[in-house]
């Protein structure tokens, strides 16, 4: 585990503990390439402007952290690493973690793999293909609460493997939940839906619960992936 100073410079754990615990929660790297790290570190420093951001290489030193260092904003989690898959990863951290955003990034574009992840709870997936301004646009985006889907879902390739799911048919919701959906597509959160409606935020969530049937999904991230 390594964290970033006030000077920039990496430090050792505890070299800093008031200006980590006290300033700002920071952002956690999962990810077992020390390149992509130190690269997604300098993103998130020069371009997010983040002053606190700790790397884990595994998910064991990932679970031993969580016992004694703050609360992250935000957690970076590769798709693959030994021993462990996207979405057992994201169902560990959840559990450890249940309010903090969890942003897939990987190597990997299949559309099973997306939407397995988002499905298990992570708030956004990124491939490793984006530019750096784009995976700048996805964390910005997820940092203010929001799903971030990749276009890749949406390629004319994976609109052909999809091709064979079931079309969704709008006409078998209320009028309130169509409002509800149209909203939804915009990535907008359940209190930002309550606002543009005029809803109570509990009334939201129970007309999104019956999006969620009718659509055959659990989670937000999960209907926002496909609905676009």
């Amino acid at each position: 585990m390594r964290r970033l100073g006030k000077d920039g410079a990496i430090d050792s754990p505890g070299a800093y503990p008031n200006y980590f615990t006290m300033n700002e929660e920071p952002v956690l790297i999962i990810d077992d390439h020390d390149i992509f790290r130190s690269g997604l570190r300098l993103l998130l420093v020069n371009r997010l402007k983040i002053k606190a951001v700790e790397e884990a290489r595994s998910l064991d030193e990932t679970l031993a952290y969580m016992s004694q260092g703050p609360t992250p904003r935000l957690v970076t989690l590769d798709l693959r690493m030994p021993g462990v898959a996207g979405p057992e990863a994201i169902a560990a951290l959840k559990e450890g973690w249940p309010d903090v955003p969890i942003v897939i990034i990987s190597v990997s574009e299949h559309r099973e793999d997306i939407l397995a992840c988002l499905a298990a709870g992570a708030f956004g997936y990124c491939p490793k293909s984006l530019s750096a301004d784009e995976t700048v646009d996805a964390l910005k985006q997820v940092l203010k609460g929001q799903i971030y889907v990749p276009k890749v879902l949406h390629s004319p390739q994976q609109q052909v493997r999809a091709a064979g799911a079931a079309a969704f048919d709008v006409n078998r919701l209320t009028e309130r939940q169509r409002q509800v959906l149209e909203a939804l597509r915009t990535g907008a959160t359940s209190k930002e839906i309550g606002r543009q409606l005029d809803l109570a935020e509990g009334t939201v969530k129970i007309h999104l619960a019956g999006i969620y049937r009718a659509l055959g999904v659990k989670t937000r991230a999960e209907a926002i992936a496909k609905l676009k």
